[in-house]
């Protein structure tokens, strides 16, 4: 299992940092991860989610990185497809595949923010058939040939969609995943999988177990799930500190999930059914609720090598670890990450594949 990184660019009101310091403070980090060894660091694309995610244009913001590391694989978790008409998600994932000297992985999803949809005109209800037709179009554009294509939202005459990407024969391609029927998709289409961070773990493992029983691929299941973790040699200290950070993460995460959770807009309908799992949140999100469904993990380095080990042995491939759930300052998050790197890894590296 390799450890990678989740970064939202929160600007939590207790911290009292600018965008700037944000921005700054996260593209450190990234190149302290290119030293340290983790594997990938992954970043999210959300519009107007003030607090919670500052972060509306990653592929800017792993563009800096690509400059400015050289080992660490860079990774979009993930392109709402929807939201984008797909010749400009292709030329974004070859420009950023180019530009990282081949070290990018393109993570697509549908979204799930109705304020999203609303201010770029696209109905939710759609969401899925343009993910079907923009995900066509993306693995055509990886051919190199000029592209054409006649579907239901997007049309295209022969038309060559430039750069080329380095990688061959396209960069890894993975999907955002939440509800089940993602999952049989995913495996279906050959995708890596982005679980979490929205269900506890015990949903997410049943779903884990679904996908990797339908994959019938030559490539071994590769399967994402990211976790707030805070990692220190005083375990004391880190759940003092994790105790307002995480929780705030996740309070953040449900806000902005709430209109579809109790909606049940068309084609969301799973996200309902996490509803249930919203009434004991309304009993207050504390850590140790977040501990116990798995979604978070908090203490010493033997402490989380322990917690761990449930992702592993569930198939877990790549946990993206969003460390301090980005709500802790940034000196406290790089002391987590050497902590990780130092006493952490190691415990899961001999099990890993190769690095790419």
């Amino acid at each position: 299992m390799r450890l990678d990184l989740f970064h939202e660019i929160a600007l939590p009101p207790h911290l009292g940092r600018t965008e700037a310091q944000a921005y700054g403070d996260t593209l450190a980090e990234l190149e302290l991860a290119d030293e340290l060894g983790f594997g990938c660091a992954w970043l999210v694309e959300h519009h107007f989610m003030p607090g919670y995610s500052h972060c509306s244009k990653p592929e800017l913001v792993l563009a800096a990185a690509a400059a400015r590391t050289r080992r660490l694989r860079l990774g979009l978790a993930v392109i709402p497809l929807p939201l984008h008409h797909p010749v400009h998600v292709a030329e974004r994932v070859a420009t950023l595949d180019v530009l990282s000297g081949g070290r990018l992985e393109a993570g697509i999803g549908r979204g799930f923010s109705p304020a999203e949809f609303a201010a770029f005109q696209v109905p939710m209800s759609e969401s899925r058939e343009r993910v079907r037709e923009s995900l066509d179009i993306l693995r055509l554009s990886f051919s190199g040939s000029p592209v054409s294509y006649r579907g239901k939202h997007y049309r295209l005459d022969a038309r060559e969609i430039l750069p080329h990407c380095l990688q061959a024969p396209h960069p890894p391609l993975w999907t955002a995943a939440v509800s089940p029927d993602t999952f049989e998709w995913a495996a279906g289409e050959g995708m890596g999988i982005l679980a979490g961070p929205f269900k506890p773990w015990l949903m997410v493992k049943h779903d884990i177990a679904r996908f990797r029983s339908l994959w019938n691929h030559a490539a071994p299941p590769r399967i994402g799930m990211t976790v707030g973790i805070l990692c220190l040699k005083d375990g004391r200290r880190a759940r003092e500190l994790a105790a307002e950070a995480i929780p705030w993460f996740y309070r953040e995460l449900y806000r902005t999930t709430l209109p579809v959770l109790e909606g049940l807009y068309p084609s969301y309908e799973h996200f309902h059914e996490l509803g249930r799992f919203r009434q004991l949140l309304k009993l207050g999100i504390n850590l140790t609720l977040l501990e116990t469904f798995g979604m978070a993990v908090v203490g010493t380095p033997q402490e989380c090598i322990e917690k761990l080990k449930r992702y592993q042995s569930a198939g877990v491939t790549n946990l993206l670890c969003a460390v301090g759930a980005g709500a802790v300052p940034s000196g406290v998050a790089r002391e987590s990450m050497r902590c990780l790197a130092e006493k952490v890894m190691p415990a899961f590296r001999e099990h890993s594949g190769p690095r790419p």
